[in-house]
């Protein structure tokens, strides 16, 4: 296998592991929503968002710096330096993981009082020991994919998945028979995150085992205590020079939810009350962030695939090459994300009605998903970024979209409630591509779409159009019959009838061209070549 080929199938493995990570993310979240109530729900929300925050700010980066560190060790054939790397990186996670872990126990009642629901602090605690494993977790991932082996990370990825899923819907269930609180069943639900990390640890022992097997019988060993060659102190500060603006460039999303977290009921308190103030950030957390959550998963994958290959052009001074990576990856990005976008953002009340206990909170589903399409912007511009070794740029630029969004936040929450908030978080995303953007033109100049925007607008407000009237159609077809069946059937139709639209005026409208099909991926090109014949010239 070339190693071309070898790093399409890894980033294929990655991204599937991501998409069904997500899937079984949303899967969880459905029937927890059922089952949490209002203040379970907002309890869930606050434990799971602090959670993610500080994971991020624990490994982000750093395994993929020890990716990087480890696979250049191998090729120079310096297995033992890569050995010793590995200890220096599992040295380090193990420790952060038990300081984070007693930390988030220790002020979870502080943090509580904060975003005045004390109510989390059982959902906090329950969750704060899978932190314990996950730095660790991390670290065994960013070697594997150092060392080329993807299936390992994805599988125990999936793995952790399920274990949570399971342990948090099966523990929830149990407890809400038992007759105890929201907070408590939130708390159960909490728990699970233990169990995942406790399934995702034992795939990646078995699979160190296994690898350090072979090596042995080579003659190595994978983790190298004894190499003094190379010192503790200048192998951390390779890591944390080359990690930490990944890390902060990595934060803009679970930052996002964490300041909506933490600002949704001390601003909202005072002019909605306590209950309805309650109700809402619970909505936010396990509903509207589940849904926005889905149309970015390509956009994962994009950026987990951008990297090097922008990388190696960068490096190579490959104008040309960069231009048709950006140009093309910009332009996927947005014609695969915005139907997702719209078609979730507009049917927002069939969806919500489908899946969730309630309809309430359609409008704050609905304005949190259409403000994901510049998140799939930013996180492609970001990962350019990265590729130019420009993570410094990016760190700053996430900085001032985070700024912007606290601040907009606090002067809109006053006059709009809640979607001021949320769609300030638009608006951080929208800031963060265009400084981004800013700077990739500063290097090589690129258009994503150039004088086919009009065209493409029509597009958009068509497909808006028609996914609205199918889930107005929905909410008609609840007076005739279960309203979960008549919203299952306007679900179905939004997503049948708005990929076939879309794809016909993509072509009608020339938006997609014939002679540029076969820059698009290959999945890409098969549905599209027979509907070209639609196109004249």
């Amino acid at each position: 296998m070339s190693k071309k080929e070898s790093f399409v199938k890894g980033t294929l493995i990655l991204a599937a592991a991501a998409l069904v990570a997500r899937v079984l993310g949303l899967v969880q979240r459905v029937p927890l929503e059922h089952m949490l109530g209002s203040v379970g729900n907002a309890s869930f929300t606050v434990a799971n968002t602090l959670y993610l925050m500080l994971l991020t700010v624990a490994t982000a980066g750093i395994p993929s710096t020890l990716s990087k560190m480890i696979s250049e060790r191998y090729a120079l054939d310096r297995p033992e330096e890569a050995g010793r790397i590995y200890y220096a990186a599992l040295l380090f996670s193990g420790m952060m993981g038990v300081v984070i872990t007693v930390l988030l126990y220790v002020f979870a009642p502080w943090y509580a009082s904060v975003v005045k629901l004390p109510e989390a602090v059982p959902a906090i605690r329950a969750l704060a020991p899978a932190l314990i494993l996950f730095p660790t977790i991390a670290m065994m991932r960013g070697y594997f994919q150092g060392r080329n082996m993807m299936a390992v990370g994805g599988v125990s990825q999936i793995v952790e998945q399920i274990a949570r899923v399971f342990t948090a819907i099966l523990l929830a269930y149990i407890l809400l028979k038992l007759g105890r609180p929201g907070e408590t069943i939130a708390a159960g639900a909490s728990f699970g995150g233990v169990l995942g990390s406790l399934g995702a640890f034992g795939i990646m022992l078995f699979a160190s085992a296994k690898l350090s097997k072979n090596e042995r019988k080579k003659g190595r060993t994978l983790i190298n205590r004894q190499d003094q060659t190379i010192p503790l102190s200048r192998i951390y500060a390779d890591i944390f020079k080359l990690s930490i603006p990944i890390v902060l460039s990595s934060l803009a999303v679970p930052a996002i939810n964490f300041i909506d977290t933490t600002i949704v009921k001390p601003l909202l308190i005072g002019q909605i009350g306590d209950v309805l103030a309650t109700a809402q950030l619970g909505i936010l957390g396990s509903r509207a962030q589940s849904v926005a959550g889905i149309p970015p998963i390509l956009a994962i994958a994009l950026s987990t695939s951008l990297i090097p290959i922008i990388s190696a052009a960068f490096a190579r001074k490959d104008v040309q090459h960069m231009q048709q990576q950006i140009t093309m990856a910009l332009r996927t990005a947005v014609l695969t994300g915005m139907p997702m976008v719209i078609a979730l953002g507009c049917a927002a009340y069939s969806v919500n009605g489908l899946l969730f206990s309630t309809r309430d909170g359609s409008g704050i589903i609905a304005v949190l998903t259409l403000g994901t399409i510049f998140q799939i912007t930013m996180m492609i511009t970001n990962s350019m970024l990265l590729g130019m070794n420009l993570a410094r740029r990016s760190m700053v630029h996430v900085g001032i979209g985070l700024a912007v969004k606290l601040l907009g936040s606090l002067a809109l929450a006053p006059f709009l409630g809640i979607y001021g908030i949320i769609g300030m978080t638009g608006v951080c995303f929208l800031v963060i591509t265009m400084l981004n953007l800013r700077v990739l033109r500063g290097i090589v100049s690129f258009s994503v779409l150039g004088k086919r925007w009009p065209a493409f607008a029509v597009t958009c407000l068509l497909i808006a159009a028609a996914s609205f009237g199918l889930s107005e159609w929905g909410i008609w077809l609840t007076a005739f019959m279960n309203a979960r069946i008549a919203f299952f059937i306007a679900c179905c139709a939004v997503g049948a009838a708005v990929p076939a639209i879309y794809l016909v005026l993509l072509v009608l409208l020339r938006v997609i061209r014939r002679d540029e099909l076969g820059a698009y991926p290959r999945p890409l090109q098969r549905v599209l070549r027979p509907l070209m014949r639609l196109q004249r010239g």
